[in-house]
């Protein structure tokens, strides 16, 4: 196995060149998992390279959420790519008679994944769909052992579909090294990520950086990352200042007040939307993948994400954070205590939601 190697993307369009690039190399196999992959002028350039290496002989197999990728799911595309030998399955379908079973419109599978020819791996919150142009994000390329972690996470997913049971990544499933690919299920069992990250908010002595587009934590996650800051922790949070979702972002502020009360700080991305989901906790542990501070996406949602002690890798990821913050307004707890009644109206009226967001 290669040396384990990381290559940072902070933009949509650079992690889509770098993924085009890596599967026009690709040798026997494309292993390709999104929550958003859409036939538009972003998505066919993935589909003509994905046709065409497999008349060359490369086995392409894709895994797409049937909800983040409806447009594909719900189109003609599919079958072509099957008939010239593309595997391509949908996880969780939707169906007409399942419209009215909510439940149905959870469970998604949320997770970014790339692997070719089963040594080089991406991840990280990119998906394929031309609105992403633009957008602020935090994609991976990986060579090494991890990448075995990433094709095992692929395998279990891909026998998902065929049997309906879902097998989750452990943690440190091939070794003892210091970046993990780890995976997070809807099953309070399967929640490994989750418990990573609030373990290490709880042991935190110095600072806790966090990037989310959304921000609609678990109590349970909102009182630990409160008694870090009020235990003298510099807790920072980077948000969007106005994100793809206008609910999702109501419903975050109604938390900025507490937070900033107990000591937390929070700062707005001025520069278009950010959707970069990543934690730096005290030089010595850090993660960065598809999974959002909010409960849709730690509670209810297939995730992954790398979980990194490597100390190189984790100071990369800090001097991105601290870059990030200088392109961000941070929010005055005064100005903030003084907004429109009518603003806290609609934060109020979002609470109910707040379980399912």
């Amino acid at each position: 196995m290669a040396e384990q190697r990381w290559q940072f993307y902070l933009q949509s369009e650079t992690a889509w060149e770098a993924m085009l690039a890596d599967c026009a190399q690709a040798k026997s196999s494309i292993d390709f998992e999104q929550f958003i992959l859409l036939n538009d002028e972003i998505g066919s350039a993935f589909f003509e390279l994905f046709i065409a290496k497999a008349k060359a002989g490369v086995k392409v197999r894709l895994i797409c959420d049937a909800a983040g990728s409806y447009g594909f799911y719900n189109s003609s595309l599919p079958v072509k790519l099957r008939q010239e030998g593309i595997e391509v399955r949908f996880y969780n379908p939707i169906q007409p008679w399942r419209m009215r079973n909510v439940t149905s419109w959870f469970f998604r599978d949320h997770r970014k994944l790339l692997v070719v020819d089963s040594r080089i791996g991406f991840t990280g919150g990119v998906g394929v769909e031309k609105k992403l142009a633009g957008w602020k994000d935090t994609h991976v390329r990986l060579t090494g052992m991890v990448v075995r972690e990433m094709q095992y996470a692929f395998e279990k997913m891909w026998q998902t579909m065929e049997d309906g049971r879902y097998r989750p990544l452990r943690f440190g499933q091939f070794g003892q090294n210091d970046i993990h690919f780890l995976t997070n299920g809807p099953h309070f069992r399967q929640r490994f990520y989750y418990r990573r990250l609030m373990n290490a908010i709880r042991t935190a002595k110095d600072y806790i950086y966090l990037t989310t587009p959304y921000f609609v934590p678990s109590q349970h996650f909102l009182i630990r990352l409160k008694q870090a800051a009020r235990r003298g922790v510099d807790v920072r949070l980077i948000v969007p200042k106005k994100s793809d979702h206008d609910l999702v972002d109501t419903a975050s502020k109604v938390h900025f007040g507490t937070c900033m009360r107990s000591g937390i700080k929070i700062y707005q991305f001025r520069n278009g939307m950010i959707h970069t989901k990543s934690a730096i906790v005290d030089d010595r542990w850090a993660a960065v993948g598809s999974s959002n501070l909010d409960n849709l996406s730690l509670l209810f949602n297939y995730e992954a994400n790398l979980v990194v002690e490597n100390k190189q890798f984790i100071a990369e990821l800090k001097q991105y954070f601290i870059d990030d913050i200088l392109n961000c307004d941070k929010i005055d707890p005064i100005v903030w205590a003084k907004r429109p009644m009518h603003q806290r109206f609609w934060e109020w009226c979002s609470l109910p939601f707040h379980g399912l967001l």
